[in-house]
């Protein structure tokens, strides 16, 4: 079964960002091994720490998945310091990190009426610049995210729809 490891922009237990990524995780569970990957416990990235556990754990899972999700908000018009943390810890040593090759399929989500678009593109634009395989197909952008959440489940049947579409045409690349 593939294995894919979703990757959340946002620490908050009721973010739009983590009910989107859970909901997506349930969506294809019949047809991936889906895990969310706790981020917010990794150290502030340091180029002088050398053997954490955290962090080797971390690189494991992300060199073991067959993709990467991730599922992120836009701070300040960019991508949350959590994420970039995440990245800069799998990124070493440069460009022979576990994201060489790595297939990744980005969604945004905002408060706001973009969407996060800016954020979407800082992320693959790091992405790119890691050698990661990003994934090219419509973008997943989530408008006005909070109000699409309920008691913790993201509801938009418009968007689940649409992002489950991308979702599957991604899964329809991994192993090619």
């Amino acid at each position: 079964m593939t294995n894919l490891l979703f990757l959340c922009g946002s620490l908050r237990a009721a973010s739009s960002s983590r009910a989107l990524a859970q909901t997506l995780m349930d969506r294809i569970a019949d047809r991936a091994d889906s895990e969310l990957a706790d981020i917010g416990a990794l150290p502030h990235y340091n180029a002088d720490v050398e053997g954490d556990p955290t962090v080797a754990a971390f690189v494991e899972k992300v060199g073991a998945a067959d993709g990467v999700v991730f599922v992120t908000p836009e701070y300040n018009y960019s991508i949350p310091g959590l994420l970039k943390n995440a990245i800069d810890w799998a990124s070493r040593p440069a460009f022979e990190s576990v994201f060489k090759g790595k297939r990744c399929l980005v969604a945004t989500v905002s408060g706001g009426a973009t969407g996060g678009v800016r954020a979407q593109s800082h992320l693959k634009y790091t992405l790119n610049g890691m050698l990661a395989r990003v994934h090219l197909d419509k973008e997943i952008v989530v408008p006005f995210a909070n109000a699409k959440v309920e008691d913790g489940t993201f509801t938009d049947a418009d968007i689940l729809s649409f992002a489950g579409a991308q979702l599957d045409d991604f899964l329809g690349t991994l192993g090619t």
